[in-house]
């Protein structure tokens, strides 16, 4: 009896484990056929990049004409005070601005004959410490010129050889040069200086752009309090993205005379097709595309001494065919105004012709400070004079730092202790945040309708206001109950699972790729031209959020007057969908977010960057809002939230205990 039981109690173990089997083995495969209706393709490789690159290049702003000097002085001061006002100087930096710059003077060591190093750290923003080395004649009378020399992306820093030499053969010839550090290089390298962690800044309202001017300003400061500084020839030059920084400064502060930028920029126009132009966030600060191109900022220079540098077959970025005569065109008639046309020029490097600061570009830049310096100075030679004998080591250039040495990311996380501040009138500044707008979707099918397993099958390509073009595949199990739009930052083929359950469930499932993703994405250089996008005035995340709205009433217009249901599934789609619906309360009914962040804060937090999360860096946007706010703001359509735990078990509709469920905030 004991044994019978015992046997048929295996017996309906062995059934029990049959059908759970046959059950896992029958979902894979309707997964597995509604992972294949996913994979439909939609787009081509190339549609989203095309459609943002014509996007794009009808905002960029293009320089005015002027029939005199005077008009354009103007015009060029009111800009200068727009890009410092609304671009580099925005929040906190506001205030940085206003803060008397810190000095330390350290150790003087030997340089070669004629001249020595010292040793100095400056404070850009309270907190964070720049090393520099000033180079200085042995003997100094009277005023002479002084550099303030940059570096780009080069990982040996203030200690470059190239480097070295410029500011040794400066010393040589009477001037006083100043080596200055990059953030994320020789001695600031580390992942809290990784200049797309700039963006975090950006979140809490404070421009990340800010403390890259700063670095440059107080170390003009301490150059001109110099007793010897010649207020009438100041020299910035840097090669690459101290190219960059020599034009971005030099075209605000015009306390600057000579400019030497060498093969570190070009037009937003030209950058838009030539890809490897694409800069860093620095070079793509919000909103400066809204305002000022780079044509703009070379105008700007006039009428001061400019010599452009550029390589003729730079591997690395801002080739001298392509990049150069835009810049020429745009400055020179504005050169012209001022009868001075002559303190514009230009040299292309041939031999090597790579991407380079070396002997060829020196002299070019030797002769025009002996041209623009010294011109009353037979004697001045613009050749070379040889000192690699006299170049040091980064050990011997050392300059300490404090051990609490503020970064990028560090600097953030204190600003954002007392984020967010509350806000009247909500849904008005999240708007004015995130820059969504209202896009009329035409759709087309892309391609033959179908029938699959009972669900039926639709292609969508979506155009919004003729500009970008969103994929969408509609499965419509039949006689729906609902309809969900389902986002994913894996995109809509990394979901499939989610699909299949929520068919199971009577939803008609809308599964769309916004901007960003899936085949939305860009097919190349992807989150540069997301910060391009911010740069012109746009948001990333009022794109995406724009077009979940807008295909969220298309939707509800289509198939009945219910609103819809949004499942995000990724922390990146989940707050794109918060702010959808937190927009958009008539066609948007109710959310499903699949590992939402629970606060902006872990944004910074998590070491992210603009690289990784391009749409999470909205300007401002923890500033004023975080998870809870735009939670709230949905209120009283309800908002599941279910932990990470859950996205590949795609758990039944019904609450479980890892999900919460919200009206409000959590």
């Amino acid at each position: 009896m004991k044994k019978q039981a015992v046997r048929n109690t295996f017996l309906v173990a062995v059934t029990v484990a049959g059908l759970v089997t046959g059950h896992r083995a029958l979902r894979a495969q309707q997964t597995g056929e509604v992972q294949e209706l996913l994979n439909l393709p939609v787009l081509s490789k190339y549609t989203t990049m095309d459609e943002v690159q014509k996007h794009l290049e009808t905002k960029v702003p293009s320089v005015p004409k002027y029939e005199d000097a005077q008009t354009w002085q103007n015009y060029a001061e009111s800009l200068r005070r727009v890009v410092l006002d609304k671009v580099v100087f925005r929040g906190e930096a506001a205030h940085w601005r206003t803060l008397p710059g810190k000095v330390e003077w350290l150790d003087t060591i030997k340089g070669g004959e004629g001249y020595h190093l010292k040793k100095l750290r400056y404070e850009v923003v309270p907190g964070m410490w720049v090393p520099a080395v000033l180079y200085e004649p042995d003997q100094v009378t009277g005023k002479v010129p002084v550099v303030l020399n940059v570096n780009g992306h080069d990982p040996n820093g203030k200690a470059a050889v190239y480097k070295q030499l410029r500011c040794i053969n400066y010393a040589k010839r009477g001037m006083v040069a100043l080596n200055v550090e990059w953030f994320n290089m020789g001695q600031l390298r580390g992942p809290g200086f990784s200049h797309y962690k700039l963006n975090q800044l950006d979140l809490l309202g404070t421009s990340g752009m800010a403390p890259f001017y700063l670095n440059l300003s107080r170390g003009l400061d301490l150059l001109l309090n110099h007793p010897n500084a010649d207020p009438k020839r100041v020299m910035v030059t840097g090669l690459s993205g101290g190219g960059w920084q020599t034009i971005f400064f030099s075209a605000l502060d015009t306390r600057v005379t000579l400019a030497n930028p060498v093969a570190g920029y070009s037009s937003f126009l030209t950058r838009i097709r030539h890809l490897k132009d694409l800069g860093d966030s620095e070079q793509t600060p919000n909103d400066l595309a809204k305002y000022a191109d780079y044509t703009h900022l070379t105008a700007l220079l006039a009428p001061r001494h400019a010599l452009l540098t550029y390589n003729a077959k730079d591997e690395c970025c801002f080739e001298a065919g392509y990049a150069l005569p835009p810049l020429m065109e745009a400055a020179e008639p504005v050169y012209r105004l001022f009868a001075n046309p002559g303190r514009l020029r230009s040299h292309v490097n041939h031999e090597p012709g790579t991407h380079n600061y070396e002997v060829d570009n020196r002299q070019a830049n030797y002769r025009a400070v002996g041209d623009y310096f010294f011109p009353r100075e037979a004697r001045f030679n613009a050749s070379e004079i040889a000192s690699q004998a006299e170049v040091k080591t980064a050990a011997e250039l050392n300059v300490p730092l404090p051990a609490n040495n503020e970064d990028f990311q560090s600097l953030a996380l204190k600003l954002a202790t007392n984020l967010p501040r509350p806000v009247d009138a909500h849904h008005k500044k999240l708007r004015e945040l995130v820059r969504t707008k209202g896009l009329h979707v035409e759709a087309s099918p892309a391609g033959p309708e179908r029938d699959r397993n009972g669900v039926h099958v639709v292609p969508w390509r979506l155009r919004l206001e003729q500009t970008f073009t969103v994929p969408a595949i509609e499965l419509d199990p039949g006689s729906p109950h609902g309809t969900t739009i389902l986002i994913a930052d894996g995109g809509r083929t990394a979901v499939a699972a989610h699909a299949e359950q929520l068919l199971a469930a009577g939803q008609r499932v809308l599964a769309v790729d916004p901007f960003y993703f899936g085949e939305s994405r860009l097919a190349e250089r992807d989150f540069l031209f997301a910060l391009l996008l911010a740069s012109v005035g746009d948001r990333p995340l009022g794109l995406q959020a724009s077009e979940v709205m807008s295909i969220a009433r298309w939707a509800r217009a289509r198939w009945g007057r219910e609103p819809v249901t949004v499942r995000a599934v990724g922390p990146r789609t989940s707050t794109i969908a918060l702010v959808s619906a937190a927009l958009e309360a008539s066609a948007i009914g109710k959310l499903e977010l699949y590992g939402c962040l629970d606060s902006f804060r872990e944004v910074i937090q998590q070491g992210r960057g603009v690289n990784e999360w391009p749409e999470m860096f909205c300007f401002g946007l923890f500033e004023s809002f975080d998870i809870g706010d735009l939670a709230k703001m949905i209120a009283p359509r309800p908002i599941r939230f279910v932990k990470p735990t859950a996205l590949a078990q795609a758990a039944p509709i019904a609450a479980t205990p890892e999900e919460r469920d919200a009206c409000a905030c959590r």
